[in-house]
């Protein structure tokens, strides 16, 4: 008996240590979290929009990426999200709400100006990036990889329009206090850098998930066509 037990406690700690392995992902993605909101980074996005869009673009293309993918490596926590086009379209639709939003003149130099404001947009963006992903890849049939590749396309669509249209205005969208400048930028040529920042490096991860999408559908369309037609008589 003792050394069934024994195997027992053996094959669970080996699981357990499988799963852990498997979970590095999401390891990866907290630690880039805690590198970003422990970093000089913080205070310097406050005063600077090419900062602030660094600090913004680790969360949403690094860090929630990563942690949606190591989640689902061990099943953890996608159970709960249904896959279907009205969760796609809540998610990518609450996505642009936050990152528009946040990018208005009001709530971006409220932010800025007031630590708690800070906290919420930090805790928002992360909580739209986390949201976006886990609902893209949250089914495994060939019609959920479609719905999560148009809400991949979406997203990458909104982030790529606001990056555009701050990289090509032609004067300051932000109050001069919230956007003095940095890395040797004056203050328009850095609210130029933030836009291209997210227009090039914001929408390119979803642009990316949205490929390794379509390539699943794909897959799944040559799969069924395959079998189909090795279940036809000859």
């Amino acid at each position: 008996m003792d050394r069934i037990a024994d195997t027992e406690y053996a094959d669970i700690d080996s699981t357990r240590r499988h799963a852990i392995a498997r979970a590095w992902p999401t390891a990866l993605g907290i630690a880039i979290l805690a590198g970003l909101w422990l970093s000089p980074l913080v205070e310097i996005s406050r005063r600077a929009f090419s900062a602030h869009m660094i600090l913004h673009l680790g969360i949403v293309t690094l860090a929630a990426p990563l942690i949606v993918i190591g989640l689902r490596r061990i099943g953890i926590g996608l159970h709960v999200i249904r896959p279907g086009i009205g969760s796609a379209v809540a998610a990518s639709a609450f996505d642009m709400f936050v990152i528009w939003g946040w990018h208005t003149p009001v709530l971006h130099e409220a932010a800025a100006r007031d630590g708690g404001v800070f906290v919420v947009q930090q805790a928002s963006f992360l909580a739209a990036g986390l949201l976006v992903w886990a609902v893209s890849f949250a089914g495994r049939h060939s019609g959920d990889a479609a719905i999560g590749a148009f809400a991949m396309l979406a997203t990458f669509i909104h982030m790529t329009m606001l990056g555009a249209l701050l990289a090509l205005a032609p004067v300051l969208v932000y109050a001069p206090d919230v956007c003095v400048g940095a890395f040797g930028f004056e203050r328009l040529d850095d609210q130029r850098l933030g836009g291209i920042l997210m227009a090039v490096f914001g929408g390119l991860p979803c642009l990316i998930g949205g490929l390794v999408l379509v390539q699943r559908l794909l897959g799944s369309d040559s799969a069924a066509s395959d079998q189909m037609e090795a279940g036809r008589p000859g």
